[in-house]
């Protein structure tokens, strides 16, 4: 037996965006919408946005990243990024998206060698 169709409402016609905002937060869009139609759609040229932040570092810790970023011949704070998004995925327990970039891998730390002189 099939399931009946349900009617839908009509979806009001906005004034601003504020206005569609308030009523789509105050409403259920399956009485609007039909989502089993729905399609995923891709926007390949589409840009994540960005904010411009100011952050306050210790001066240390600044001259180290710019020193892992200049080893690893990338920005500074496209480092920094990297570092935050990973911490922040570790953070949720998942593993980012992307693979990590390996330029922006810190560099692998080799053991120092002995710098005392043999007595002879």
């Amino acid at each position: 037996m099939s399931k009946p169709v349900k009617k839908l409402k009509p979806i009001p016609e906005f004034r601003s965006h504020e206005e569609a905002g308030e009523f789509w937060m105050t409403h259920d869009t399956t009485e609007y919408l039909d989502w089993s139609k729905a399609q995923r759609v891709h926007f390949p040229k589409l840009r994540p946005s960005t904010a411009t932040i100011s952050l306050r570092l210790p001066q240390r810790m600044l001259d180290e990243l710019r020193v892992l970023a200049n080893q690893q011949d990338v920005p500074y704070q496209s480092l920094l990024k990297v570092y935050l998004a990973e911490r922040l995925a570790a953070e949720r327990g998942r593993l980012p998206r992307q693979r990590p970039n390996k330029r922006l891998q810190p560099p692998k730390v080799r053991p120092r060698r002995s710098t005392k002189a043999s007595s002879r």
